[in-house]
């Protein structure tokens, strides 16, 4: 009916680190067109302390059972639960906003399983900037896309291609190549590092062909990215630093596109490709 007041979107976080954390605060404060109803979390426990103070607290639940409660799911949690978040909804026919950007192209059958149930998921920009330059750039010809990635040592330590290749990057006190190679050898080595690579990939030529190479370096507070791009129809080059959040593998402004994903699903206006 004509001036109907539109369907609020139904939204469910899966976890409550530094970015979900921020997420619930905004939607329980008021975001509109969407209510926060369920949230998950290792510790399940621990995520109802921390929701516990809410003007609406949502519930607590186990990943199983977050679908039945939500429309859409925000998916910030550690790269390995990523499948078993996104598998429900989108055979649902729903939509997952997935930060693990990684944990996509490793899970590859859940693309098929969102195109036979009419689900979706979307990878917001992240701690990135350029994706609707990349994409529109990739509707011609591409030639190269390469990003080389900075970050303080804290951000990086732990990471899997550090383990395994024995690189050892506390105490240096000079900026140290770490990483040279695609977003796909990049999304195994780093999970909780480099989602922003594997988002630049989608957005272009794929993760095979994006070229990456990431430094340590010991001078830095602030992650930074610079990407560039050689097309058919642009050459373009862009540098961004990220504020670290709470967690230092994860910039502030992860959480705020997120919520400008959203805010854009709902508007009448949508700028930007």
């Amino acid at each position: 009916m004509a001036g109907s007041k539109p369907a609020v979107t139904r939204v469910a976080i899966a976890s409550l680190g530094a970015v979900g954390l921020k997420l619930a605060q905004v939607f329980d404060d008021g975001f509109d067109g969407y209510q926060l109803t369920a949230v998950s979390a290792r510790d399940r426990d621990a995520a109802a302390a921390r929701v516990a103070g809410f003007k609406t607290p949502p519930e607590v639940l186990p990943i199983e059972e977050l679908e039945s409660r939500a429309d859409l799911v925000i998916e910030c949690a550690p790269a390995e639960y990523f499948a078993d978040i996104a598998e429900p909804f989108l055979r649902a026919g729903k939509t997952v906003v997935a930060l693990s950007a990684g944990a996509v192209i490793r899970n590859e059958h859940l693309l098929q399983i969102a195109a036979d149930h009419a689900g979706r998921i979307m990878v917001p920009s992240g701690a990135l900037l350029g994706l609707d330059a990349v994409a529109a750039a990739a509707q011609g010809k591409i030639d190269s896309v390469r990003m080389i990635t900075r970050k303080p040592v804290r951000g990086l330590l732990g990471a899997p291609h550090l383990e395994t290749h024995g690189i050892e990057i506390n105490g240096i006190t000079a900026p140290m190549k770490i990483f040279d190679g695609s977003a796909r050898e990049a999304a195994v080595g780093f999970p909780a590092n480099l989602n922003v690579a594997v988002a630049l990939s989608l957005a272009g030529i794929g993760p095979d062909r994006t070229h990456l190479e990431i430094w340590a370096d010991p001078a830095l507070e602030r992650n930074t990215h610079q990407i560039k791009v050689v097309s058919d129809s642009a050459h373009f080059s862009m540098e961004i630093e990220n504020i670290p959040s709470e967690n230092p593998k994860t910039g502030r402004i992860t959480a705020q596109s997120v919520l400008a994903l959203l805010r854009k699903l709902h508007s009448p206006l949508q700028v930007g490709t």
